[in-house]
């Protein structure tokens, strides 16, 4: 049988509220001393809380919706992981789904989440995952990308910096024409950054989905057919890593006839061969600011700006690697 407070506080020699008082942080307080007793016995019989139990007593799961386009990318990935981390410290857990960039995904795992009873819902939507939310009494806030026809938070990077600083680094190494490795289409942050590109660059605009095999058989064509940008800036990093080994591949100097920036700035930018330059976008920042909104705190409105990574791909010196 299932342990109950009631073998819990028959061990720790107090009450049920008090056990009940432990672990639902309230709503009166337990001295120091008994709630160690009290955890120590939870401890030794194996005790843990029935979330259900206690979201039916309190109105409340503890539980947050987190919809990720794609688990395995490591722009996502990164931004799932801080998410999830700020969750925790706040006393929430995350449950996750991936839309796989499906619009009907996401919005069955959406609906999903919503008959949970979660506290709350953060959605990382991409592009062409469209459609607002209808969660009158469930906070939403959207990170990276946000449907036109929704009137929900949304936390952002600032996407016109990150190309004005990837094209103003190639131009210190003496490019100047810089073409841009966009999306299949003008939707979301990619097209935020295409206009970026465009008011600042003056090059070829070039166009693959967002994976690594649809960016390396266009350079790998493009290289076939000796039209190989000098300069390059990419949109994803996901995108970035299928240009570098197609060029590896077609004996390509890199950066001596390549020079390349990624937007992205994923941990992977820097164990690429040769090192991708990035412009990285501040995670932990976007995260904290997610959480702290879906939490009704209320957070800065200026941009949460990213920062350049200078590494081998675009001809700086990659700093070592720290021992």
């Amino acid at each position: 049988m299932a342990v109950t407070m009631a073998d819990v506080a028959r061990r720790a020699g107090t009450s049920v509220a008090v056990v009940s008082y432990v672990f639902n942080d309230g709503p009166r307080p337990v001295a120091d001393r008994t709630r160690e007793r009290v955890l120590a016995a939870a401890a030794e019989l194996g005790y843990r809380r029935n979330r259900v139990a206690a979201a039916l007593r309190s109105g409340s799961s503890g539980l947050v919706g987190l919809v990720l386009p794609d688990t395995v990318n490591p722009y996502f990935a990164t931004l799932g992981r801080r998410l999830e981390q700020e969750l925790a410290g706040a006393g929430k857990l995350t449950v996750i789904a991936n839309s796989g960039y499906d619009a009907d995904r996401q919005a069955a795992a959406i609906e999903g989440f919503l008959a949970a009873q979660v506290d709350g819902l953060i959605i990382v939507s991409a592009d062409g995952a469209a459609g607002a939310v209808r969660a009158a009494d469930t906070p939403v806030v959207y990170v990276h990308h946000r449907p036109r026809d929704s009137a929900a938070a949304l936390i952002a990077a600032d996407n016109e910096t990150a190309v004005a600083l990837a094209v103003a680094h190639l131009r210190e190494h003496g490019h100047g024409r810089i073409d841009f490795l966009a999306g299949p289409g003008d939707d979301g942050p990619v097209a935020t950054r295409t206009a970026a590109w465009r008011a600042a660059a003056t090059g070829e605009l070039l166009r693959c989905a967002y994976t690594r095999d649809a960016a390396a058989r266009l350079i790998a064509r493009l290289a076939a057919e000796s039209r190989l940008p000098r300069a390059l800036v990419v949109a994803t990093d996901e995108q970035a890593v299928g240009v570098l080994a197609a060029a590896g591949a077609a004996g390509v100097d890199l950066p001596g006839a390549l020079a390349l920036v990624s937007c992205d700035g994923s941990p992977d930018a820097a164990f690429t061969v040769p090192s991708l330059t990035a412009v990285e976008q501040p995670f932990g920042e976007l995260a904290r600011r997610a959480v702290r909104r879906l939490l009704g705190e209320a957070i800065p409105d200026d941009p949460v700006r990213a920062h350049l990574v200078p590494r081998r791909s675009c001809g700086c010196a990659s700093p070592p690697f720290a021992r």
